[in-house]
C-alpha cells in the first residue's frame, strides 16, 4: 500500500502573496469594480451634497457680512473633528449606513467650497458690477450672470480640492461597512493580503487623479474665456 501524500497548495501568487498577481486581479475584478462603484457614488453624492449647501450659505455671508465670521468658523470648526469622531457622533442621527458617510463627507466639504466660493465673487471686478448695474441687470441676474461666471475659476478650484479629498476620506467610511475601495484596503490590511492593499491603493489615487481631470476639463468647457486669455 502506497503512503498518502498530502495535497499541496498551488505555486502562485496568491499563494505567495506577492504585490502585484496578476491571478489576483482576474479573479477579484467583480469586487474591485463594485468597491469603485460605490467609491464613485459616495464621492460625487458627498461633493455635490456639500456645494448644494455651501453655494447658499456662501451667498448668505456675502450678503449679510456679520454672517460671515460664523458661516466660515462654523464650517472650519467642522474640518477640524477627526472623521471617526464626525462619523460616531452622525450615527445616532443617521443611523449605520452610507447616508452617515454622504453627510460626514459633505461637511467635511463645507469648509473649502464656502472659502472659494465667497473668494470668487470677491474677486470679480467692481467696474463689472458698475457696468452690469448700469445696463439694467437686476441683483439676481447681476449675480448668476455675470459674477458666478466670473468667479468660476475659484470655485472650480474648491471643488477640485474637496472631490480629491473626498476621494481619500470615503475610505475612512470603512468603519461603517461603506468605504468603497476603503473596505477592502482595510480588509487586505488586516489580514497583510499585499495584492489587495496595493491594488485598492493604486484604484484611489487613479480615481482623483481622473476626477481632478474631469473637473479641469469641465471648468475650461465653461470658462472658454479663459483659454483665449491664455492663448494670448
Amino acid at each position: 500500500m502506497l503512503p498518502s501524500v498530502a495535497p499541496t497548495s498551488p505555486d502562485n501568487c496568491l499563494t505567495r502573496n506577492e504585490w502585484i498577481c496578476g491571478r489576483y486581479y482576474s479573479s477579484r475584478a467583480g469586487d474591485l469594480t463594485d468597491a469603485l462603484v460605490q467609491h464613485v457614488e459616495i464621492v460625487v453624492s458627498s461633493v455635490l451634497l456639500g456645494l448644494a449647501v455651501a453655494i447658499p450659505l456662501a451667498l448668505l455671508a456675502r450678503r449679510y457680512r456679520k454672517l460671515e465670521g460664523l458661516v466660515v468658523g462654523t464650517t472650519t470648526a467642522i474640518y477640524t473633528i477627526p472623521s471617526l469622531a464626525l462619523y460616531s457622533l452622525l450615527v445616532p442621527l443617521t443611523g449605520l449606513g452610507v447616508t452617515t458617510v454622504v453627510i460626514g463627507l459633505g461637511l467635511y466639504s463645507l469648509t473649502i467650497l464656502v472659502r472659494n466660493i465667497l473668494e470668487g465673487l470677491r474677486a470679480v471686478p467692481a467696474e463689472v458690477r458698475e457696468s452690469a448695474v448700469g445696463m439694467g441687470y437686476a441683483r439676481g441676474r447681476l449675480l448668476w450672470r455675470v459674477e458666478v461666471p466670473l468667479a468660476l475659476p475659484a470655485i472650480m478650484a474648491g471643488l477640485r480640492v474637496a472631490t480629491v479629498s473626498a476621494v481619500a476620506l470615503t475610505t475612512v467610511g470603512a468603519i461603517l461597512d461603506y468605504g468603497g475601495l476603503g473596505d477592502l484596503l482595510v480588509d487586505g490590511t488586516l489580514t497583510n493580503f499585499k495584492a489587495q492593499v496595493l491594488a485598492t491603493s493604486v484604484l484611489c489615487v487613479l480615481l482623483a487623479v481622473t476626477l481632478d481631470l474631469l473637473i479641469v476639463g469641465l471648468q475650461r468647457f465653461l470658462t472658454p474665456w479663459t483659454r483665449r486669455t491664455a492663448a494670448r
